[in-house]
């Protein structure tokens, strides 16, 4: 049995049950746990107390994403074990162009579909590529599966999933390279300068069936360093919260990123993270995300990834 995670309360019955909601985490385990919304401090529009800055307000309705300043990232993801950026932040400070991360938007049109949801849904495509970050060098490694134990991943995990590769034009530019660094740096300025085993997602949740699930394994961590998550667009929409929780109490904080290229950034090993589900405000409602996860030693599943001989040096 997995050990849950303090937020999770118990219920009556013990029929195993398919996870169908953002709330509900495992697949085929006791219907007695089930995920309860911890309590949530009250949330700011900023960390430092004063009004978020122009654009990232909002929709009115929303709870706005108490946004770090872009000195204090570091201070953030070590005192609280998550930063949330807004896009100008993350210009800024990976040094592209906000215009140019904005161009990649049309990429997530062309993805494929997700075959091996467990809870029968047909609403998430992605792609899925993997990169060994040291420095300022970044190799783009052999096509491989993604996988994850099922002590993260209880819906998912312990099977290979194959996806089709992000495409050259994308993991091939300047851009995607600096990103890439620039979150190689931040991991290393959090748990030490080393070798970072990256692996990037890009994901589109639909809601063609009525309902869309970032996260139908529920609130999870990931297994790895670091987890960076950029929103890249979302259109017709309700839902889509962001909901962080501190892996060892109750405290949590809950908000919606609506700002195309704005970011949350995790330390895997302090917090746990989900989105709510999505549904539609008009016919083809979606959210597009980009989720790049850093993770030292060797990527999840291999014994001695270091040594793949089947590699691209990108930089």
């Amino acid at each position: 049995m997995l050990a849950l995670p303090p937020y999770l309360a118990s219920c009556e019955g013990d029929k195993p049950i398919i996870a169908r909601c953002g709330h509900c985490v495992l697949q085929s385990m006791p219907r007695r746990y089930k995920p309860m919304l911890p309590l949530v401090p009250p949330i700011k529009p900023a960390p430092d107390g004063k009004p978020a800055p122009d654009g990232h307000g909002g929709p009115p309705g929303l709870l706005a994403p108490p946004w770090t300043p872009r000195d204090t990232v570091n201070e953030q993801l070590q005192t609280q074990g998550f930063a949330v950026l807004g896009a100008c932040e993350v210009g800024a400070l990976s040094g592209v162009d906000l215009a140019s991360l904005e161009q990649w938007a049309p990429l997530w049109n062309d993805l494929a579909p997700d075959r091996y949801l467990r809870d029968g849904g047909r609403y998430r495509h992605r792609r899925h590529s993997c990169f060994v970050v040291e420095g300022e060098s970044v190799t783009l490694v052999a096509h491989r599966a993604h996988w994850q134990p099922v002590e993260y991943n209880a819906l998912h995990g312990g099977m290979q999933r194959h996806f089709e590769p992000i495409t050259p034009s994308l993991v091939q530019s300047a851009d995607w390279l600096a990103v890439l660094t620039w979150l190689g740096r931040v991991c290393s300025q959090l748990k030490g300068a080393q070798r970072w085993f990256v692996e990037a997602h890009q994901f589109r949740i639909d809601t063609a069936d009525g309902i869309g699930r970032p996260t139908p394994e529920g609130a999870h961590r990931d297994g790895v360093d670091l987890v960076a998550v950029f929103l890249v667009a979302r259109h017709a929409i309700k839902g889509g919260e962001t909901r962080v929780f501190d892996a060892h109490g109750p405290q949590g904080q809950r908000f919606t990123l609506t700002e195309p290229w704005s970011l949350v950034l995790l330390d895997d090993a302090r917090v746990i993270h989900e989105s709510t589900p999505i549904q539609p405000l008009e016919p083809g409602g979606y959210r597009d995300t980009l989720v790049i996860t850093l993770r030292a030693r060797e990527f999840q599943g291999d014994k001695v990834v270091g040594d793949r001989t089947e590699a691209l040096e990108l930089r």
